[in-house]
């Protein structure tokens, strides 16, 4: 059997983040939550967990060392820090040093949006857009990249792992509530990851991206209510329903552990076929259109 061939023996341990150290922008509430719970009951044994408000971090944290099936001796720890601001992102990688040597997964999560019409779209509102979804996106894996090397190999590389969206893939919300800037960053995002992956890949450390579609939060819920509800919403999903959070921990488990490690450069799509399903909507209503 050549070095290339795998006798797959260990199946079991495929998907174990055991001992890992993982870092989660954006952590406390929301998509970088379901990570975060993920991530530690996949035998993570730390998960620093940072956002804007200590008070936020500090809940997500108590939450998450209250989980059931963690490792002995897992924590999740709280490192409050604004991730748009340099200094912020320089911040969080002095404090996560001060307890580690290393980090072997980096969730690039924190990200936010702003919905207006086009005639009103404000510079600062898309600058600041652009500055916390792309922006530091790139610092943040850039000043973590000595950590992240440090225990990379060939065999078990470190992990970047960017949240983008589909409204990097398709179009965004448009009207009175656009989304402009969110849709241009994200698209922004999946191209960085490619990027990314092709300079990292030889310092062993992996860069992928996740589009999620409709999921539940705090910074869905608005843009959900303005569609129709959540019931609407799902019921014109291909597979007749949102996100939950299982399918983003689920999806980042897999693309931080062995499962995943010669799968660099790539946007997994989590939506339910949704952002597909747009096309034949458009076309659909062209022909009604067509037929008055």
């Amino acid at each position: 059997m050549s070095k290339y061939e795998t006798e797959l023996k260990d199946f079991p341990s495929i998907f174990s983040l055991k001992g890992k150290v993982v870092v989660v922008t954006g952590g406390s509430r929301g998509l970088g939550l379901h990570a975060a719970s993920g991530f530690l009951q996949a035998g993570a044994s730390k998960v620093y967990i940072t956002s804007r408000k200590s008070a936020a971090c500090a809940s997500a944290v108590a939450a998450l060392n209250a989980l059931p099936n963690l490792q002995p001796g897992a924590q999740a720890i709280a490192v409050p820090a604004d991730s748009a601001k340099f200094e912020g992102v320089k911040h969080l990688v002095a404090e996560v040093s001060k307890s580690t040597d290393h980090v072997d997964v980096l969730f690039a999560n924190a990200g936010a949006t702003w919905g207006e019409e086009f005639d009103t779209h404000g510079d600062t509102a898309f600058g600041k857009v652009m500055d916390l979804n792309v922006k530091s996106v790139f610092n943040t894996v850039r000043l973590f990249a000595p950590l992240l090397q440090k225990n990379g190999t060939i065999e078990d590389p470190s992990r970047v792992i960017i949240t983008a969206s589909v409204a990097g893939i398709g179009v965004g919300t448009l009207g009175k509530n656009a989304t402009f800037g969110y849709s241009a960053s994200k698209a922004a995002a999946i191209h960085l990851t490619k990027n990314l992956a092709v300079e990292l890949g030889p310092r062993h450390i992996l860069v992928n991206a996740i589009a999620p579609g409709f999921f539940p939060s705090k910074m869905a819920n608005g843009l959900l209510d303005l569609s129709g509800g959540a019931e609407a919403v799902a019921a014109k999903n291909p597979s007749l329903r949102l996100g939950r959070p299982e399918d983003i921990a689920g999806l980042v488990v897999f693309l931080a552990s062995r499962a995943s490690s010669h799968v660099n450069g790539a946007t997994v799509v989590v939506d339910g076929g949704e952002v597909l399903a747009r096309g034949g909507m458009v076309g659909a209503m062209k022909e009604d259109k067509a037929k008055l």
